[in-house]
């Protein structure tokens, strides 16, 4: 541990759990606003978890890349590329297992793990071939980049909404409405190729912001005062930016990355100061038991809701799953709607965190 950053690790774990919860609410029409995504422009507690994630994922990075002397070798090049191969392959056998009525013509092509997949893979070369203080300069290029392509490309009188922005179009020409998401009323994928583009900013944000942890420890200093400056100062722009771009999760807008980002930096501040600095230890191992093995519990609650989703329970004169079956019958009658709905999900993070407590024991970790 002390090659690392504890606190880093904590707020991952702190992170997955946030996105089991979310995404494992007992019943979807009485859950906690704050517990849902903003429907399209706006932003609350639950659109941060998955951009903090892939951010996380960009911390990360720097620290597996110090083993090869942060150079591209042959071996590091296809190292990156069999990653990136391998989360597309565990995406697929997690949603589609086990194969019984997979149908290639309604397969999903990207989702959250493709997500991740390509923006590690584009920042892996990105960081590996430039040095570290273009980053910031390639980050801004790509978030007016996408700017101007959503602005241009999307239609003339409305290039921010549901039917007519540049991440629908361009998917639609590709891979067609069968193979996107269709939980928005229309096949829209919120995964979607184009908004990839500003995700791997996100990721590209993580990776500078452990650069920088990396140099406040060489010089033994705390790194909490500056996150905060920064921190707040990525709020403000992403607020300012706002008025013209709006923040949304489902279009993964630039000022979306910048607000998320400007969180990320406040909150490793926070844990820095309060890991590292203060050497408190209080739930570190619970947190610490889903942050070391992220991808591994993200399967986990994945494969275990979809299986729930599959299990029938009789229901009257018909049949409810598995999930709603316990809802109906065990949550809601206790604790009412909303709390059931609450209740149901944190038992389904105990769960999972029973289960990735036995590999945590073990010492077996999932490295892709």
């Amino acid at each position: 541990m002390k090659t690392r950053f504890l606190s880093l690790d904590i707020l991952r774990g702190i992170t997955l759990a946030g996105m089991i919860l979310v995404n494992t609410s007992g019943n979807g029409n009485f859950t906690y606003s704050p517990l849902m995504h903003a429907k399209w422009h706006g932003f609350t507690p639950t659109d941060l978890v998955f951009p903090t994630f892939l951010f996380m994922v960009g911390v990360a990075m720097r620290f597996s890349f110090k083993s090869f002397n942060y150079s591209l070798t042959p071996r590091v090049r296809s190292k990156i590329i069999k990653r990136t191969l391998m989360l597309f392959l565990i995406n697929y056998v997690i949603f589609y297992f086990p194969f019984t009525d997979f149908s290639f013509e309604k397969m999903r092509f990207l989702n959250v793990l493709p997500r991740i997949a390509l923006s590690y893979c584009a920042v892996s070369f990105i960081t590996l071939n430039v040095p570290s203080n273009w980053l910031t300069r390639i980050n801004v290029l790509i978030l007016l980049a996408y700017w101007g392509i959503m602005a241009f490309i999307g239609d003339t009188n409305a290039p921010y909404e549901l039917s007519t922005n540049a991440v629908l179009k361009l998917d639609l020409f590709l891979f067609g409405p069968n193979h996107l998401y269709h939980g928005n009323g229309i096949p829209f994928d919120p995964e979607g190729l184009l908004s990839t583009l500003p995700a791997i900013s996100t990721c590209l944000l993580g990776y500078q912001a452990s650069v920088f942890l990396e140099k406040q420890r060489a010089i033994n200093k705390s790194p909490l005062a500056n996150l905060l400056v920064y921190g707040i100062a990525l709020i403000a722009i992403a607020l300012i930016w706002d008025k013209a771009f709006p923040i949304n999760k489902k279009l993964w807008t630039s000022s979306f990355v910048l607000l998320c980002a400007g969180i990320d930096f406040i909150l490793i501040g926070l844990l820095s100061w309060w890991v590292e600095t203060k050497e408190r230890h209080f739930a570190n191992k619970f947190f610490l038991v889903f942050g070391t093995n992220s991808i591994l519990a993200y399967a986990i609650s994945e494969v275990l809701a979809i299986q729930m989703g599959k299990i029938n329970m009789p229901e009257g004169n018909g049949v409810t799953d598995l999930g709603s079956w316990l809802y109906w019958h065990i949550f809601e009658p206790v604790l009412g709607k909303y709390n059931g709905s609450l209740a149901f999900a944190i038992s389904f993070v105990l769960v999972c965190w029973v289960i990735c407590y036995v590999f945590y024991r073990k010492k077996w970790f999932l490295k892709v």
